[in-house]
């Protein structure tokens, strides 16, 4: 070999050492991103008069020979959505069952891969669980606000004993006043199903972006179109999936301090123990008031007002 190319050989070969070897880097690093993947929780919130087949109070009342039947439309309804989440990208899903005595969920049946949360009462009542480490909120089988319609079962929180409730002075369903708390950790909420008219409450509230699945139309308060099951259900995991998937479209419905409530009963009588607690104020008959800086102690004492109201 001619010694004056043995030097440039030995460069070249040396070059293509160091090429190879950043190369096989590259490769280890991208393969290691892959097998690591970036935690996505999302916290999963599920009612039932929004549920596919739900028309009739009866059907969420454990008293009810329709119970059971509620029940695996339920589990049905939140497993399309849990298998929508995870091929949409989220590595751990949080369930609440969050109706009536909170324990209607069939634990047994829910897609193993997720957590739930069951029982009552539970602190943060339908939204036990939430904090700051979830990056989503979802809402399953929820029902428009008192006084609307056509809508399935309207009420918030409890149809007994609360006629409306305001919060600096704009009447709010119980998405909103969720999608709130899930606000106070910075945690968007992405996905709502129920009817046509509480999925339109979700957007005028929540935001446009948010993507709202509808599994029946209501001709009014005890009946509803339920649209094609198999429909649905396609219709549910395709809609959690596109939520996750686009996550940097949405933002968290947080209200601006102080927050102003206005808790408006159904009759007076209900509105009396609440006056009991120092800071609430009786601006009419039947409506109590009371003001707060911090948003969840807000929300924990309007929880205690309804429960006074209920032992009225």
């Amino acid at each position: 070999m001619n010694k004056k190319l043995r030097p440039i050989i030995g460069t070249c070969f040396l070059g293509f050492l160091l090429i190879t070897t950043f190369l096989a880097s590259g490769q280890a690093q991208e393969k290691g991103t892959t097998l690591v993947k970036k935690p996505l929780k999302v916290f999963v919130s599920v009612d039932m008069e929004g549920i596919w087949g739900v028309v009739h109070g009866n059907q969420c009342s454990a008293d009810s020979s329709e119970y059971q039947l509620a029940r695996k439309w339920m589990v049905e309804d939140t497993n399309a959505v849990i298998t929508g989440l995870f091929a949409g990208g989220a590595t751990e899903v949080v369930v609440n069952d969050s109706h009536g005595s909170m324990r209607n969920i069939i634990a047994s049946e829910l897609a193993p891969r997720a957590m739930l949360i069951s029982g009552s009462p539970k602190p943060f009542s339908m939204m036990e669980g939430i904090d700051s480490s979830f990056q989503a909120c979802v809402f399953v089988g929820y029902h428009a606000r008192a006084g609307s319609a056509p809508a399935i079962l309207d009420h918030t929180i409890s149809g007994a004993v609360i006629y409306s409730i305001k919060i600096n002075g704009i009447e709010i369903p119980e998405l909103g006043i969720n999608g709130a708390i899930a606000g106070y950790y910075h945690v968007p909420v992405v996905l709502l199903t129920g009817d046509t008219k509480t999925g339109q409450q979700a957007k005028e509230i929540l935001g446009n972006e948010i993507v709202a699945v509808p599994v029946k139309e209501a001709v009014g308060r005890f009946a509803a179109r339920n649209y094609p099951r198999e429909k649905v259900l396609a219709d549910l995991k395709e809609g959690a999936r596109k939520a996750i998937s686009s996550l940097d479209k949405f933002k968290p419905y947080e209200l601006k301090s102080p927050y102003q409530f206005e808790v408006n009963f159904h009759n007076s009588q209900q509105a009396e123990m609440g006056l009991l607690i120092p800071g609430v104020k009786r601006i009419s008959p039947r409506t109590l008031s009371f003001s707060t800086e911090d948003y969840i102690e807000g929300y924990k004492l309007l929880r205690a007002l309804i429960s006074l109201g209920s032992a009225s």
